[in-house]
């Protein structure tokens, strides 16, 4: 059987050894060396040819987001998994990572030396799975759609009906919402609620690098905060996001589901009960199918429903889940998705 090939890239000795035994306990990878520097790193990355790193965000001579902006520029397309603490500094370095093209991200438990580090341990082995079955994928099935825009024949949608958006991602799902938020006006005229399957600690520089490049304000959600038009709450890591009449946002600590805390559905699903018909859903990237309940929560009260395409997908698993529900009205890729949540809101393109 051949294995995948991880190369370790982490400062700290001990983290480097920590990982590697986590990684080398797998019958399907191996740790092929390690790096204790950016430096390091690249001379080692060009003669290893791993496929998955792993790297450590803050080190001495070249730290993860230049190592990263060094890949890019010389267009090496090996997958990266930066492992990060989630103090301030580290969280929003991450952020710059995940926009510079890393794959995926781990959260430390407890710091840059985390000894507990084991906690993430099969985080951190499923997402190196990910990452090499996504960059080694040649094909996609003829099962699976895969279409410019693909529109529910039988559904007629009004323009300039609704009244807020609800976005869900997961893996992948950081560079996805950078992607469609950026591109959205800031008189979009309605708020938009997002859930975005991420540890606590990360959704709040999530939201400020958000807000940094959009034009509608990006908020990291408060408990009780007043919902305005033209604002994107972003649910904080560990709590669940939800919506009811008095519209306030209204955060808890209820048990996880899908084994994720916030959750898409319970977002979806409260929002619906308040907008109704004037409700309209996006699911984007990722694993699992948290959304797919919603999705059906807000078909039902009459809402518009939109999936993201396996085409520009980092994971098509919460996309194909809401499609599969038979309750989503619109499948487009990525790069459209704005315009037409644009034109389905305001009436016009975006």
């Amino acid at each position: 059987m051949n294995k995948i090939k991880v190369l370790v890239v982490d400062d700290s000795a001990l983290m480097r050894k920590i990982i590697s035994d986590m990684i080398n306990e797998e019958e399907n990878m191996e740790v092929i060396d390690v790096a204790r520097n950016g430096e390091d790193f690249f001379n080692k990355l060009l003669r290893m040819n791993p496929d998955v790193v792993t790297l450590d965000v803050e080190m001495p001579k070249m730290d993860g987001i230049t190592a990263l902006k060094e890949m890019k520029k010389k267009n090496i397309n090996i997958p990266v998994i930066v492992l990060s603490s989630a103090a301030k500094r580290s969280a929003q370095l991450t952020m710059e990572c995940l926009e510079s093209g890393a794959f995926d991200f781990i959260s430390k438990p407890s710091g840059s030396i985390s000894l507990d580090i084991n906690k993430v341990k099969s985080d951190l082995i499923q997402k190196i799975n990910l990452a090499y079955e996504k960059n080694n994928k040649k094909q996609q099935s003829k099962s699976e759609i895969t279409v410019d825009v693909w529109h529910n024949a039988n559904r007629k949608i009004a323009a300039n009906s609704i009244k807020a958006v609800v976005i869900g991602a997961s893996t992948g799902g950081p560079k996805a919402l950078y992607s469609l938020i950026t591109k959205l006006p800031e008189n979009l005229g309605v708020p938009v609620f997002v859930v975005q399957h991420m540890p606590e600690g990360f959704t709040k520089a999530f939201a400020e690098r958000l807000n940094l490049n959009s034009g509608l304000k990006v908020v990291e959600a408060s408990d009780m905060q007043f919902i305005d038009r033209n604002t994107v709450y972003i649910a904080p890591g560990g709590y669940h996001m939800e919506i009811f009449d008095d519209k306030r946002i209204h955060l808890n600590t209820e048990p996880s589901i899908w084994g994720v805390r916030p959750a898409v559905d319970k977002l979806f699903s409260t929002a619906c009960n308040v907008y109704g018909s004037s409700l309209l859903s996006v699911v984007l990237t990722g694993m699992g199918r948290d959304g797919a309940n919603g999705t059906i929560d807000v078909k039902n009260h009459g809402g518009v429903t939109i999936s993201e395409d396996k085409s520009t997908c980092t994971i098509y698993g919460m996309p194909r889940a809401a499609f599969e529900t038979g309750k989503v009205d619109i499948v487009m890729p990525l790069d459209k998705i704005a315009n037409e949540i644009v034109r389905i809101v305001v009436g016009r393109e975006g």
